[in-house]
């Protein structure tokens, strides 16, 4: 992108307007950037109403550039017929009230949409680019037939502010290791992804659907949605919920009772499926990296499966849970990564090598591998289930116990001989 077409930040308006008097100086600055380093002291003296003056120009000029660039862009990808071209609010944010079914065949027959949208990083809140979208990930979900189909994009971000650069750069790799500049694979401008994204969630019967997700990713989504059609100049009516009220309503459905908000959000952080085939996308899982906008959209619809679809009396599938951990009694066989090694080894030498079950809401055992210390069932309040008598590990634990400390006294007393020179030598 040429420096040109780049956004411009508020110092660069005041280097622009001191610039005849640098040259007055007989300073060689032909440039605007040529003076960057030799205000910055000026700079710095400033009050905030003349900053903000210079802001304000700033912002006045992005704005009139990324118009030009949609305009731009739309002529080469026009939008789809029946789309507006007014600016608008591409999400509206509601709340659990708004979602309400009829009876179980209607949660059954119902189509979710997951969506998530990463950024390169957050920058602070007077910057006119709060994120920075590089991927967008989007699921077509129902309980009946699980994941149906899918939709994922690279983005083509727009440059980050002067300045930010290391900063945005630094969040990606920590994340999902988007590049900022110099990604090999081919990027999806704004337009096309918002037009996509609407021919992906097709109405039914005039209506179009909901979108959900995580409420900690909510803001940064809408944000990232708005940005990206305010560029396009498209409308849509889309629906932003967050999936913690759909898991609530669900449970709530059937069990008549509701569960706690920020225990099923915990339990939504699952890491069951990080490493599942068919998950993350092509890219990602190659590189073997764990965020992925489309695996974090398909591991919320694995938790749904997996705790409510045999609730309401459906089957699992291929389509509700990675093939690899769906068999054919609708269980999976649950995994885990071992963070203590130490820890895990010592547990499986104490353990007794059998399997163990607990129970599900539906009163189905479900079977937990001996090598997990303890497991239970997403959005389910399991109880500890011992392997072993109780006393007899309570016995066991202390006999070793007792038998390393025996052998720190028998070395402890043979030190103290050395020390002492009461050691006896054989010549």
């Amino acid at each position: 992108m040429s420096r040109s077409q780049r956004s411009r930040s508020a110092y660069y308006f005041f280097v622009r307007d001191r610039l005849p008097v640098l040259q007055q100086r007989g300073l060689p600055v032909a440039r605007v950037v040529d003076g960057f380093p030799h205000l910055t002291q000026e700079w710095a003296l400033l009050t905030v109403e003349e900053r903000m003056f210079y802001a304000e120009k700033a912002q006045k000029w992005n704005e009139k550039k990324s118009l030009q660039k949609a305009a731009k862009e739309m002529l080469n990808n026009p939008v789809p017929a029946g789309v507006t071209t007014e600016m608008y609010r591409v999400t509206s944010l509601l709340d659990a009230s708004a979602i309400s079914w009829m009876s179980d065949q209607a949660v059954l027959a119902d189509t979710f949409y997951f969506l998530n949208v990463y950024s390169h990083g957050k920058l602070p809140s007077h910057c006119d680019q709060r994120f920075l979208p590089c991927e967008i990930g989007c699921v077509k979900y129902s309980l009946q037939e699980g994941i149906m189909a899918d939709f994922h994009h690279f983005i083509d971000s727009e440059v980050p502010p002067r300045g930010y650069r290391y900063h945005c750069q630094a969040a990606s790799d920590a994340t999902h290791k988007i590049p900022i500049s110099g990604f090999h694979l081919s990027r999806t401008c704004y337009p096309v992804v918002i037009r996509e994204l609407l021919q992906f969630a097709q109405p039914a019967r005039g209506a179009w659907p909901r979108f959900y997700c995580k409420s900690d990713d909510r803001f940064r989504i809408s944000w990232c949605l708005e940005r990206m059609a305010s560029i396009a100049g498209v409308d849509s009516p889309l629906e932003l919920l967050t999936v913690e009220d759909l898991v609530i309503k669900l449970y709530q459905k059937k069990y008549h009772k509701e569960p706690s908000k920020t225990w099923v959000s915990r339990e939504l952080d699952v890491v069951l499926w990080d490493f599942s085939s068919n998950t993350r996308c092509e890219w990602h899982e190659e590189n073997d990296i764990l965020c992925c906008a489309l695996a974090s959209c398909k591991k919320i619809a694995y938790c749904i499966s997996k705790s409510l679809a045999g609730v309401y009396g459906v089957s699992l599938t291929a389509a509700h849970l990675p093939p690899k951990d769906c068999v054919s009694n609708g269980n999976t066989n649950l995994r885990r990564v071992i963070l203590d090694a130490g820890r895990f080894q010592e547990s499986k030498a104490r353990g007794s090598g059998s399997d163990r079950r607990i129970h599900s809401p539906s009163g189905v055992q479900e079977l937990v591998p001996s090598s997990c210390e303890f497991e239970i069932s997403p959005f389910v309040q399991g109880k500890r289930v011992f392997k072993r008598d109780p006393i007899a590990a309570f016995s066991e634990f202390w006999a070793q116990k007792l038998l390393f400390v025996s052998s720190v006294k028998l070395i402890q007393l043979c030190m103290s001989w050395v020390c002492n020179g009461t050691w006896c030598r054989f010549d």
